[in-house]
């Protein structure tokens, strides 16, 4: 599961694009114009994943929900999560659709995290703990198995005032919807 922050033109909001990926495989992009400059000020991004449903968040708005519908076809993350932060050049498509590169005269480049958090369970690739689905965990809680009633309201607000793009309604990118999207 991604957040990546798309590029910055002066004046322009940041896209903040999220990323489902299930067995190896992306292509679930959603892209959000925010409501605020994440570089001006720290602000809180996070992930929900259960096994009913990964959240995105954004200062506790929920801007993405992926469920599981494994029992339809559909594929749902089920391997092991690693945190990784990076900066890389997306300057072929990022930015403008490409049209606006890196200006390498600005490096270095920085990041500064803050109340910097992750609540999971250990789990080794090749080899799956069991237990990581069980009630002693926060997130297996019923609660979390849905969004409640003001989070779908939120949920609803932010994707119609903010959403710019998703991959599920891209008919050029794939003319035959993908399962999860109907």
């Amino acid at each position: 599961m991604d957040f990546e922050f798309l590029g910055n033109r002066p004046g322009k909001p940041i896209i903040l694009q999220t990323n489902v990926f299930t067995n190896g495989l992306g292509g679930r992009e959603q892209k959000f114009s925010l409501w605020f400059d994440p570089g001006a000020d720290f602000h809180y991004y996070k992930l929900l994943w259960n096994e009913h449903q990964v959240v995105f968040f954004v200062d506790d708005t929920p801007i993405r929900v992926y469920k599981n519908n494994i029992i339809r076809g559909v594929g749902y993350p089920n391997h092991t999560l690693q945190v990784i932060t990076s900066f890389w050049d997306g300057s072929s498509w990022a930015t403008d659709g490409g049209k606006t590169k890196v200006n390498y005269s600005n490096a270095p480049f920085h990041v500064n995290f803050q109340d910097f958090n992750i609540d999971g369970c250990i789990s080794m690739p090749n080899s799956p703990n069991k237990d990581c689905a069980s009630q002693k965990y926060w997130w297996n809680n019923k609660k979390y198995w849905q969004l409640n009633p003001q989070q779908l309201k939120s949920l609803e607000d932010a994707r119609k005032k903010y959403m710019t793009y998703d991959y599920c309604t891209d008919k050029s990118r794939y003319p035959t919807p993908r399962p999860e999207c109907s």
